[in-house]
């Protein structure tokens, strides 16, 4: 719990330096429009001493004047300082939002079997949606409720000293107050994220599954338990909102106090200046400067009403700086390896007693696993369902890294190397290809977008994909669902292979590609990918027999463990 705390304070601490860097014009229009503020408010007390005080001076032009350009000015000012902190916001969200999504890539599968997709999700978009906040209000605040205070006392200090004192008095209190509700909005908040987070998730796997639940008969049960999910949300909302609304009550009562005892200590002095027959004149005079003071008040207390509408906006940032904590860390991400592989002789993989861990209350995943796979060589990679064969996979992919050994890429370790140079000389294609919703042509491009129209058509050649989809409608330009909906499952790896051949990486990791399709259909496959292993290194793993026209070594492990190894017949 500390750790994570440290980490939380160590994280919020980061943002703001990086964010007040951008929030200091923001603080100086903030403090230009506060001496306006002032000027503003000496205009109207200049024009109420007038008018209230009878026999007095007549209304001069110049008050009358000075408040219309100093409200003009202040308009324009203020507007200024909002575009600033918009900007300021928007930036800031744009940073943070690359470096969640980078932190999601660099995590890999490996995140998304420890959290939600849901979660992640969530992290992406609401928690950084909602340090817009931070950084546009909270940070200029968290300086101007100090300066700005400060710049206003000392103007009024030089009107009355006593009055100055009182509104420094009260203004020392807040923070305490501030404090107190300050915890609880941050526990608050937290607890709304999570609840917001608890029901992204259910809902998303509600859609995802909407099929089973209709057919299980279970609309009524997921729709209550939604509902439930959405009643909590609500209900942490509300207590959010209500920690709020106590914060500025908080600020309220100090601006109260510091009014009356302005107004009562001012209202004493012209009684007695009132009593001992002071000229009109002068009974102006001393109007104006105790109207100017009592009118001061609540501009004083503005900057704490900014603070405290803004502290919300901090209670997020210790929401989220809790959530980033799920992400790998940006100092490992950034001390990735800086390792280059020469590849143009191909890729020799080899495993160096590895072993890896998922659970340790369930034991070790691999444990010793040593070989080695020449360059443009195969290894088959054999054994039950949870033997260890998609682990080996994910540790070449980078997504995961051996607890113990080292896995080398021509001898270069794989932790040394350059994130780059690794995408750079792999291709994979899992049990599923992951294909988005767009065209066969965006799909087949997204491995090399830069590709020129003939060598899409070699890949979908080589892949053997050309007959399909000359039979489309639309051919390339034919629109395929997410997931490749639309298309057979042999067609959808079809794609796949398409887009490893226009890639033309010399590492070639295969996961189970067969493992869905009718034998006719998986004897066609493997067809396409024994074209596409030619000269290449490749890693398969598969539960097939029909393996053994790839030939090379073969391994069959069991339980984590190498049971057998053997070169296979071609």
């Amino acid at each position: 719990m500390n750790d994570d705390k440290t980490v939380m304070k160590a994280w919020t601490r980061a943002q703001s330096r990086l964010g007040r860097r951008q929030a200091m014009p923001v603080v100086m229009l903030g403090l230009v429009v506060a001496v306006i503020a002032v000027g503003q408010v000496w205009c109207v007390a200049e024009v109420l001493a007038c008018v209230l005080v009878p026999g007095g001076m007549p209304v001069a032009a110049w008050p009358l004047a000075g408040l219309v350009i100093l409200a003009i000015l202040r308009a324009g000012v203020q507007m200024g300082a909002d575009i600033l902190a918009a900007r300021a916001g928007m930036k800031a969200r744009i940073r943070l939002r690359d470096g969640v999504l980078e932190g999601i890539l660099r995590g890999g599968p490996g995140l998304l079997r420890r959290h939600h997709t849901g979660e992640l999700t969530a992290l992406a978009v609401d928690r950084i949606e909602a340090l817009d906040g931070f950084f546009a209000r909270w940070l200029p605040a968290s300086v101007l409720w100090v300066g700005a205070p400060l710049v206003i006392g000392l103007l009024a200090a030089l009107v009355q000293p006593g009055s100055a004192l009182i509104m420094a008095v009260c203004g020392i209190a807040i923070p305490f107050g501030q404090a107190v509700f300050g915890i609880g909005a941050a526990v608050a908040s937290r607890n709304q994220f999570l609840a917001m987070t608890r029901l992204q998730a259910r809902f998303l796997d509600r859609v995802r599954g909407i099929a089973t639940i209709v057919l299980s008969g279970r609309t009524e049960d997921e729709t209550r338990r939604l509902a439930a999910a959405a009643e909590e949300l609500r209900q942490r909302t509300m207590k959010v909102l209500r920690v709020a609304f106590l914060s500025s009550a908080s600020i309220d009562c100090a601006l109260v106090v510091a009014l009356v005892l302005v107004a009562l200590r001012n209202g004493a002095q012209l009684m007695a200046l009132h009593e001992q027959g002071a000229a009109a004149t002068v009974m102006a005079a001393h109007t104006a400067r105790a109207l100017f003071v009592v009118l001061l008040v609540p501009e004083f207390f503005a900057p704490f009403r900014s603070l405290a509408l803004a502290y919300q906006d901090r209670a997020h940032a210790a929401g989220a700086a809790g959530a980033m904590k799920i992400l790998p860390a940006a100092d490992a991400v950034r001390a990735a390896g800086q390792a280059v592989c020469e590849t143009g002789q191909g890729v020799r993989v080899a495993f160096e007693h590895v072993g890896f861990t998922w659970d340790i209350a369930r034991g070790p995943t691999l444990e010793d696993i040593s070989f080695t796979v020449p360059a443009g060589q195969t290894l088959v990679l054999c054994g039950a369902s949870g033997s260890g064969k998609s682990t080996i996979i994910e540790l070449l992919l980078g997504f995961i890294q051996p607890t113990e050994g080292r896995i080398t890429l021509n001898g270069v370790d794989m932790t040394t190397l350059m994130p780059e140079a690794l995408v750079a000389m792999t291709s994979w294609i899992g049990q599923k290809p992951v294909l988005f919703a767009g065209t066969l042509r965006e799909n087949i491009l997204f491995a090399r977008p830069d590709a020129t129209e003939a060598q899409l058509q070699a890949a979908l050649e080589a892949a053997a994909a050309d007959g399909f989809v000359s039979s489309l409608p639309q051919g390339l330009d034919t629109v395929i669902g997410e997931g490749g909906f639309g298309l057979s499952g042999g067609q959808a790896q079809r794609v796949a292979i398409a887009r490893a051949f226009l890639k033309d990486a010399p590492l070639l990791l295969l996961d189970e590609p067969t493992a869905h399709l009718d034998p006719q259909t998986e004897a066609e496959v493997f067809d396409s990918l024994l074209r596409l292993a030619a000269r290449r290194t490749v890693i398969l793993a598969s539960h097939s027999a029909a393996v053994d026209v790839f030939g090379g070594q073969r391994i069959d492990l069991e339980r984590g463990h190498i049971a057998t190894s053997m070169e296979s017949a071609s």
